[in-house]
């Protein structure tokens, strides 16, 4: 029987998460290609460690500054008036720290591959570093941003670890597509299981087919 809350939960984390990383994606990966400052690579590491990190780690750590004793999670009880762990807001917090890397270094790099002198020619020719950014680089990094929307949300899909240490399993709150299957081999339903674990392939395989073929199509118009 298919978990329809859970779904819903995966979507809604997975949509939420795309549309608040992207937009820091741009900026941050947009620094970390042209700003050379002192701990650039301290920058870059701290936001690839989740890539190396095993989840359950990162899981744990969040959880513990999410609890209300950590400066954060008081902080965010005394203006909000309620705690993050084992709420939707906790697991949409973790899934921002857990897809910093799959946002940020595919546009990072997108940027990088720019010509300095095709910058530089905007800026000579009287653009705005505003008018630079949306007029010239954002059209060439399109794909990077494509690469990044289809890797943050396929990866939101599936995510299990930092969502079950911080979140738990909270029907129609916190529990999503990935812990529900988790919960459905625990009781040895595999027919339940086998379906979810299908509709969570399809989703997430439509997801970067589509994304790469327009990638695809656009690199063909402009080769």
């Amino acid at each position: 029987m298919m978990d329809w809350a859970a779904l819903s939960v995966s979507l809604r984390l997975a949509v939420l998460t795309c549309l608040i990383l992207l937009p820091l994606g741009i900026w941050a990966g947009r620094a970390l290609a042209y700003a050379r400052f002192k701990g650039r690579g301290f920058f870059e590491a701290l936001v690839a460690l989740p890539l190396v990190l095993p989840p359950t780690v990162l899981g744990f750590y969040l959880l513990m500054a999410f609890s209300r004793d950590a400066p954060l999670g008081a902080f965010w009880a005394s203006v909000f008036g309620s705690g993050l762990n084992f709420t939707f807001t906790g697991i949409l917090l973790a899934s921002l720290v857990a897809n910093l890397p799959f946002a940020i270094q595919p546009i990072q790099r997108a940027f990088e591959n720019i010509p300095a002198n095709l910058r530089e020619a905007a800026w000579c020719s009287g653009l705005s570093p505003w008018q630079t950014l949306w007029r010239i680089e954002l059209p060439l990094v399109w794909p990077g941003l494509l690469s990044a929307f289809a890797l943050t949300f396929a990866h939101t899909l599936g995510e299990f670890g930092v969502v079950l240490m911080v979140g738990g399993s909270i029907d129609a709150e916190t529990r999503t597509l990935a812990i529900a299957i988790y919960d459905r081999m625990q009781a040895f339903d595999e027919a339940a299981a086998a379906l979810m674990s299908a509709v969570l392939l399809s989703v997430s395989f439509i997801t970067i087919g589509v994304v790469y073929g327009l990638a695809g199509r656009r690199r063909r118009v402009h080769g």
